[in-house]
């Protein structure tokens, strides 16, 4: 089984202490989905700041084209998607016309209902299934 995390990468400017935890925290992140345990593949964009609103770039069109070439290369039956990016709706139409069935799993507290209309099975999680996974901070 495949399983691809993407994500854009945390980049901190000397001297900004927060960007500097934030990017740590990253880090930590990576090395735990990349571990023999876990064995995530990582794929990486990079993230863009706008006028103090920060965007993932380049994540989306990753997701894109490994979920065509995977329906293309018949090498999953079934892609389980944990994304609320309206913007893949057209790449789960084309993947699903190749035979291939799309997970979403999402937030109950804000689903997307586009992605909820093309998907062949859509999961809401509650805050209830995710706070026994959350981290603890000391």
């Amino acid at each position: 089984m495949y399983c691809g995390y993407y994500i854009g990468v945390v980049r901190a400017k000397p001297g900004d202490a927060k960007a500097e935890a934030m990017k740590n925290q990253q880090v930590n992140l990576f090395n735990n989905l990349q571990s023999k345990r876990q064995r995530f593949t990582l794929h990486r964009g990079y993230i863009m700041e706008n006028h103090g609103v920060y965007h993932e770039k380049g994540v989306d069109v990753k997701i894109a084209v490994d979920l065509l070439t995977g329906a293309y290369e018949d090498t999953y039956d079934t892609a389980i998607l944990l994304s609320s990016d309206t913007d893949l709706i057209p790449v789960i139409q084309k993947v699903r016309a190749l035979g291939k069935a799309v997970e979403y799993i999402g937030f109950a507290h804000r689903p997307s209902l586009g992605l909820q209309k093309h998907v062949t099975l859509s999961r809401l999680l509650i805050r209830a299934e995710i706070e026994p996974f959350a981290a603890t901070r000391t």
